[in-house]
């Protein structure tokens, strides 16, 4: 008997996995009926969610934790049962602003770009016209990312820069329009920005925290209840999809895939490029490869580590300016279920991490892990400044951060 499953989304590359899952026949496989429904932006997705339209959403990860916390409206319990991929976004400024922060043809060193970047912030704000970025949702990775590079390198978010929301399909638009002086957002927004002249790629999101958190399936937990074997039998095709996604061999297709009107309605050359790691990083330059650009296999890249959830939270407690609440921690890492990912792919040849949470930014070097079931190697996982998050003490962390 098939489960159906209705899922939102909005148009980026990195909601590839089931819109793959669907169109290669990987949830047919496994007993879903997967249809998708695409939205312009973040509150859309979540309001279809949150209000029974769809069962499930492609959504950026401290959005699910927000809504559960009630930041912003009334709380509802979300569940992020697989995570659909790590890093994909980038910081592109105004070409004149690029090119005053970063080598000419290459992508900056982020702390060597944040140095340059504070001097031009504390001009623009001392002639009363500071700096703007534009970030797709107030509770998105690409805020976090963007505040915690800022705040790093000495530049004071909503004190030295504004930072506004602009959904992803617009962020080229308001680049080219002046009204926002740098985006944060994922592909192909940045390459359309380039491709446009107006802007210019300075730094990937991988370069400030190399494994984060990104795009998540959720759920509202009372819907995962109800559909649990339908939504193991998902992950299980999304697994599925992701090992397809990756391999240089499909790129071609998929690009052609994602392109189409009802996905991304957007340049298969572009979507190829971000699939690849490929950048144009400036109009008229030549590509440079970033490997890990985009991360959406490997390495247990789909798995919810506990400990991920709670970093997100230690941002959101940062940037609202709340206090820190044991009991809002405990429900924020209760978000993420590696027990369901657990139970959906036990058994399968799909590794399992030994553990459900980790030292965050501890990985300086290639390590084997304990697992479950296979083997994992994970690569480096650090923030560029050099700090750790030891999801054991939270409160102590928060105290450490500028």
């Amino acid at each position: 008997m098939s489960t159906e499953l209705t899922v939102g989304f909005l148009p980026l590359v990195d909601a590839c996995l089931p819109i793959l899952a669907k169109e290669h026949g990987f949830a047919e496989e496994e007993g879903v009926t997967l249809s998708l429904v695409k939205d312009m932006s973040w509150a859309t997705v979540l309001d279809r969610l949150l209000y029974g339209h769809s069962d499930a959403a492609h959504l950026v990860a401290p959005l699910a934790i927000a809504a559960t916390l009630g930041r912003g409206r009334p709380a509802q319990s979300l569940s992020v049962p697989f995570v659909l991929g790590l890093n994909g976004n980038a910081v592109t400024l105004r070409p004149e602003i690029a090119r005053m922060v970063r080598p000419e043809g290459q992508i900056g060193d982020a702390a060597e770009v944040g140095a340059a970047l504070k001097t031009i912030a504390q001009e623009r704000k001392a002639a009363g016209k500071p700096l703007t970025f534009g970030v797709v949702h107030r509770y998105s990775s690409h805020n976090y990312m963007l505040r915690y590079w800022l705040a790093g390198c000495g530049i004071r978010p909503d004190i030295d820069v504004d930072i506004t929301t602009v959904p992803p399909p617009f962020c080229a638009d308001a680049l080219k329009q002046g009204e926002v002086d740098g985006i944060c957002v994922g592909e192909p927004w940045n390459s359309v920005a380039v491709e446009q002249g107006a802007g210019e790629i300075v730094l990937s999101t991988a370069q400030i925290w190399r494994r984060g958190v990104e795009k998540v399936l959720a759920l509202r937990e009372q819907v995962l209840d109800e559909k649990r074997e339908g939504v193991q039998r998902l992950i299980r095709a999304l697994c599925k999809a992701g090992a397809h996604f990756v391999d240089p061999v499909n790129w071609e297709l998929n690009a052609e895939i994602l392109a189409r009107p009802e996905y991304l309605d957007g340049s298969a050359e572009l979507i190829r490029r971000a699939i690849s790691d490929q950048l144009l990083i400036a109009r008229g330059g030549a590509l440079i490869h970033y490997p890990d650009f985009m991360f959406q296999y490997r390495e247990a890249a789909n798995f919810p580590w506990v400990s991920q959830a709670e970093w997100l939270y230690t941002q959101m407690v940062r940037w609202d300016n709340v206090p820190f609440d044991a009991q809002d921690a405990q429900r924020a890492a209760r978000v993420f279920r590696p027990d369901v990912y657990r139970s959906a792919l036990l058994g399968t040849g799909e590794p399992l991490p030994g553990a459900s949470s980790k030292v965050e930014g501890s990985i300086e070097t290639s390590m084997v892990v304990s697992t479950q079931q296979g083997a994992i190697q994970l690569e480096p996982n650090t923030f560029f400044d050099g700090e750790v998050f030891d999801p054991s003490d939270i409160e102590g962390y928060l105290s450490r951060l500028p």
